[in-house]
């Protein structure tokens, strides 16, 4: 997804659960809060899935495109996200 496809809200809203994981770095390793924003994220996912769905059995029939969808949306992201960092990988914080 570019950013020309986010709006500012989408912006906003991913910003807040980063800050919402990045508070509890001082507790939690950041690879439990990592795998914590993982699980929330799929579960959420599974939610939305099933509320879209009419019925079970549309759940049932459309169930494997949307995790394929979710997962190709998630290795684009990580990717850009990656490529972002990895730009900037060498040059110091300001």
């Amino acid at each position: 997804m570019s950013d020309g496809q986010r709006d500012k809200q989408f912006w906003e809203l991913a910003d807040s659960f980063i800050q919402l994981a990045n508070s509890h770095l001082n507790e939690v390793k950041p690879s439990k809060v990592s795998a914590s924003a993982l699980f929330a994220a799929s579960r959420f996912n599974a939610f939305v899935i099933t509320a879209s769905a009419a019925s079970k059995e549309q759940l049932i029939t459309e169930k494997e495109a949307a995790i394929a969808y979710f997962l190709e949306q998630y290795e684009t992201m990580l990717r850009e996200n990656i490529d972002e960092h990895l730009a900037r990988y060498d040059t110091p914080a300001s």
